[in-house]
């Protein structure tokens, strides 16, 4: 397939998914830069009418879509007389996931991403994947679906973003790892006994990146980290022990390539996510980014340090997860959304969501998955079962 390149005399179409939340935000602030390359097919969003309507209005889509079914009237009251079609619910996600685009970013967070990204692929164009728990519950069904369809899947996070410009073809039967790396989140100087306080509003602001809350939480967990080792074996076809991941608080190296001859290559660039947006925007051209660039002139401390597993249990979890394959990497994600929903909500304590992860892996009994049916399956019991747990542990 060749990929539609953005500066081309025809416009190349696209669709964004999970325009509302943060790489939404960012997607959509890249396209407004750079509006003549850019035809909007439709804007999904979940709960956020508001933005919603004007993001729409402001890039001249030709749908809006809101998943909360309960709030198609308020969308269509936001965008009245303005000839851009509304439409609200799972099915209308879906259809508008299906609409055929030259690209799609799939941001819908969470695995309730799967189905629309899915959806995406099989119009066998290209997607820009920024849904990492769609590769974690389902990685396999995935890349057999972009392998079936011919589709180009582009990664969006920014550490696979950087192991996919630095990561040789050529040159792959050399190497020896790749490395991601981790801010460390806002609690990194903190040990166990002190994160019990922690509040959603301080593990919402990280120190580097601006993220969504479930992210940001994620993050100061190092679940995001974890989630990132699985997605990366899926999509770079790695095993666990080829990926390490490393401590670096100021985010400006964002993945290294190690390969057998000792040479190690970097991507270096500001903790801006309009970065690996642009670079998937516009490939494999590219598109000038709207965010911000690193300043090399300023003094840059560049510092490493390996991750205390006993302080960040998620790492270990995830690298046992996807060593027993199969559904136990969606169990592990469907248990910490509902952790840290409860956490957020405010029923469950910070230093809490790995235990519940944990109670969550060894209490789910998993036998062989067939098809995407069973993914769901095993997504709705961990959920199920994480919020025994949950009960069980704040005595609700």
């Amino acid at each position: 397939m060749q990929p539609v390149v953005a500066g081309h005399n025809t416009p190349v179409h696209v669709t964004v998914l999970g325009a509302t939340g943060s790489i939404g935000k960012s997607t959509i602030d890249l396209i407004e830069g750079h509006r003549e390359k850019f035809k909007v097919r439709a804007l999904v969003g979940g709960k956020n009418t508001a933005l919603l309507a004007d993001q729409a209005k402001r890039v001249h889509a030709e749908c809006a879509v809101i998943a909360d079914s309960t709030l198609y009237s308020d969308l269509k009251e936001r965008l009245a007389g303005t000839g851009i079609a509304v439409a609200a619910g799972k099915q209308a996600v879906l259809d508008a996931a299906s609409l055929p685009v030259d690209w799609t970013m799939a941001a819908i967070v969470g695995a309730a991403g799967l189905e629309p990204t899915l959806q995406a692929i099989r119009q066998g164009k290209t997607v820009a994947l920024a849904n990492k728990e769609s590769l974690v519950c389902a990685g396999a069904f995935m890349m057999d679906a972009v392998r079936a369809h011919g589709t180009t899947l582009l990664p969006v996070d920014s550490e696979h973003n950087a192991v996919f410009q630095v990561l040789d073809p050529a040159r792959r039967s050399l190497l020896k790892r790749i490395i991601l790396t981790a801010s460390g989140g806002p609690f990194l100087r903190k040990t166990r006994d002190e994160l019990s306080g922690i509040t959603p509003e301080q593990a919402i602001r990280h120190p580097t990146w601006s993220m969504g809350a479930k992210i940001s939480v994620d993050s100061a967990t190092m679940m995001n980290k974890s989630l990132e080792i699985i997605e990366a074996a899926y999509f770079f076809n790695l095993k666990s022990e080829d990926i390490d991941v490393l401590i670096h608080p100021q985010s400006i190296i964002h993945s290294m390539v190690e390969y057998h001859d000792g040479s190690i290559l970097a991507q270096l660039g500001a903790p801006d996510m309009r970065t690996p947006i642009a670079y998937t925007l516009g490939w494999p051209t590219g598109v000038k980014t709207t965010g911000s660039f690193l300043d090399l002139n300023s003094k840059i401390n560049l510092d490493f340090e390996p991750i205390d597993l006993k302080r960040f249990p998620a790492v270990s979890q995830a690298r046992n997860a996807l060593k027993s394959a199969g559904g136990y990497p969606a169990v592990m994600s469907a248990a910490n959304e509902i952790a840290v929903d409860a956490f957020l909500s405010g029923g469950l304590q910070f230093s809490a969501i790995e235990n519940v992860v944990d109670q969550v892996l060894q209490i789910v009994k998993i036998g062989t998955i067939s098809n995407l049916g069973d993914v769901f399956d095993i997504d709705a019991l961990a959920r199920d079962t994480a919020r025994h747990v949950i009960a069980r542990l704040t005595g609700e």
